[in-house]
């Protein structure tokens, strides 16, 4: 399987310091083409959030080069997957933490990653960052760690709500800041010709499941130059609307 794909990340329109990082790596592997990306929203009015952000980021690079050769040549990829990443969050959940506490501030980050092998990806998810898939239609393939989130599941508050909540970007787990955080993971399929997309949550408040629907339309996405200038005009309309926090975005186009 090969991959177009883009990056766009926008300081936006208040914030003094992008705390978003994000990353995507591609490598010819023993399972043929496998892609990997990562979104990391340093944590918005903590102290050093870029550097929360940067220091996950740089160890899913790491990951990448030196544990995932291994990984492949695993008769089940999923369960070697999964469980190395839930140890390399583990440790990054005590490395920023132990770091703050040493200088008595506070600091985190959201991770959403994808990893595509073959035919199918793997995610892990902690906060509210997020991964989508385009293909017929828009699919939302991770569920926020949020407090919004948790009052939508229980039937204490609805989705229009939750977008107008002071409490929007409160989390209930967050790298870095929780004494344990327990990430979410999935899995499924994937053929050529689909779109996903992995962003911060600035991403997704202005623009509505019809824009994102319309705009992030796979088969009118046929290269990179189009996938970056459609990241681009989405977050610029993102932040006419108003947006006040840092805008990511990552495109992939399979095929």
């Amino acid at each position: 399987m090969n991959f177009l794909t883009a990056i766009h990340s926008d300081i936006g329109t208040r914030k003094n310091v992008n705390q978003d990082s994000c990353l995507t790596l591609e490598a010819d592997t023993c399972l043929g083409r496998v892609l990997l990306c990562v979104v990391c929203d340093g944590m918005g009015g903590l102290a050093k959030g870029e550097l929360a952000s940067a220091t996950v980021i740089k160890a899913f690079s790491a990951w990448f080069r030196e544990e995932l050769p291994d990984i492949l040549r695993e008769d089940f990829i999923k369960d070697a997957v999964f469980s190395s990443w839930e140890r390399l969050l583990d440790r990054m959940n005590t490395l920023i933490s132990s770091y703050g506490n040493s200088l008595g501030i506070r600091l985190g980050t959201t991770v959403c990653a994808a990893l595509f092998v073959g035919n199918t990806y793997y995610i892990v998810n902690v906060g509210d960052s997020r991964a989508y898939n385009r293909s017929s239609t828009l699919s939302l393939l991770t569920h926020d760690q949020s407090f919004v989130q948790r009052e939508i599941d229980e039937g204490r508050m609805t989705e229009s709500e939750a977008l107008v909540s002071d409490k929007r970007s409160v989390l209930l787990y967050c790298v870095g800041v929780n004494s344990y955080i327990r990430p979410d993971f999935y899995t499924g399929s994937f053929y050529e010709g689909e779109l996903f997309f992995l962003c911060s949550d600035g991403f997704v408040h202005a623009l509505s499941r019809e824009e994102l629907t319309a705009y992030l339309n796979p088969e009118q996405l046929f290269d990179e130059e189009r996938l970056l200038a459609t990241a681009y005009t989405l977050t610029e309309t993102i932040k006419q609307r108003g947006e006040k926090d840092n805008i990511s975005v990552i495109l992939v186009k399979t095929g």
